[in-house]
């Protein structure tokens, strides 16, 4: 799928590169005085921190309302985040870093902070990314493995839950599952989402959660993927692995974690590498029930996947960034892979009935169009 402009705006279609707007259509975002606004703050921010000679070179887009900048000069490496209060919450992020550090994992160090304009300067862990190095080469069985024993590491440590998050219980599983009706039916139909549709989904949701047992819990990363992990430095310490991206945690489903690692949407996984990870993870944790393991499992598979189907459609509609739709069609074919498992049968007679097109080619359709599909607020 692509975006083309047509007669001012975005037209999806079905080849798979997708351009940057930014970059393509840079009269789309123009800087505004908020902007220049926002700007002024992260230098005055930085001449407080005593870092007004290093300069801004801005990194690529964040799937949220987050920027960063890598700060040019002499000095270490570090970098800013920039997380608009009121988008962002950079005291959770704080928070949850620390609490990592002390179970003994490798995340960046907070060296300075404004909670109320919510900047952050941190280490700056570099640019190799997990995804980074398997595409480089390096060996794939190996960086997930590392993956996932920092899983083992915090799912076994004893103080792991010990820290104020939120429960990631069935009613907020639900609550963020519907963002597939909500934003991604809408495109898929040329329809809007009415309330039975809602409703119903919603219900099934319902009934297939309330048939499973209490699952095993632990701290929840929640966008735990070779994206986010990082081989600090420019060292070749096979054993390091900084962790990214963390400020969602909550209490949660040990499999979710697992889950967002080995069903990832942005890269394919082969059946074979999840196989040797699941049993790497279970092996390490006898006392885990290992089929109260694997119901949890395929249903987080399918809700995290009607999740990212949501997001990704979100980020286009809302956030004017395109290159998410790439991902579309490996979304869907695990979603579709996950509706095998017997638990998720109400889910996939759901789909059938109420969203057949998804397994037809992404349809062409104007921004403006699905906009207007979805109460998107100005």
């Amino acid at each position: 799928m692509t975006l083309k402009p047509v007669i001012g705006f975005y037209m999806v279609s079905s080849d798979t590169r997708f351009p940057d707007l930014h970059a393509q259509y840079p009269d789309s975002f123009p800087v505004t005085a908020s902007s220049q606004q926002r700007q002024r703050q992260r230098l005055s921010f930085l001449g407080r921190c005593g870092l007004k000679n290093r300069a801004l070179v801005p990194l690529g887009p964040d799937a949220s309302f987050r920027r960063y900048f890598r700060l040019a000069g002499s000095g270490p490496a570090l970098l800013l985040m920039d997380a608009p209060p009121e988008f962002e919450d950079v005291d959770t992020f704080g928070r949850v870093a620390r609490h990592l550090a002390r179970l003994g994992l490798r995340v960046p160090q907070i060296l300075h902070m404004d909670k109320d304009l919510g900047f952050i300067v941190l280490d700056d862990f570099g640019d190799r990314t997990f995804t980074r190095l398997i595409d480089s080469g390096c060996d794939e069985a190996a960086l997930y493995a590392q993956a996932i024993d920092v899983l083992i590491t915090v799912h076994d440590h004893p103080d792991a839950i010990d820290i104020d998050l939120p429960d990631y219980d069935r009613k907020r599983l639900i609550d963020e599952a519907l963002l597939l009706p909500d934003w991604y039916a809408p495109v898929i139909r040329d329809r809007t989402t009415d309330a039975d549709m809602r409703h119903s989904y919603y219900a099934v949701w319902r009934q297939i959660l309330d048939r499973l047992p209490e699952p095993a819990t632990s701290l929840v990363l929640r966008d735990f993927h070779v994206d986010n992990l990082m081989r600090p430095g420019s060292g070749d310490e096979t054993s390091d692995c900084g962790l990214l991206d963390f400020q969602d945690a909550v209490i949660g489903p040990v499999a979710y974690d697992v889950v967002s690692l080995l069903e990832d949407a942005r890269r394919d996984v082969t059946s074979g590498l999840k196989e040797q990870m699941r049993r790497r993870y279970l092996e390490a944790r006898p006392l885990l029930e290992i089929e109260n393991f694997d119901l949890w499992y395929k249903v987080l598979g399918a809700q995290r996947h009607c999740i990212v189907a949501g997001i990704f459609l979100r980020l286009l509609l809302r956030d004017g960034k395109p290159h998410y739709l790439r991902h579309i069609p490996r979304v869907v074919a695990l979603l579709e892979d996950g509706l095998n498992a017997p638990t998720m049968q109400p889910l996939r007679q759901w789909l059938n009935d109420w969203l057949p097109e998804r397994l037809n080619p992404f349809p062409e359709i104007s921004v403006e169009r699905a906009r207007s599909l979805i109460d998107i607020p100005e």
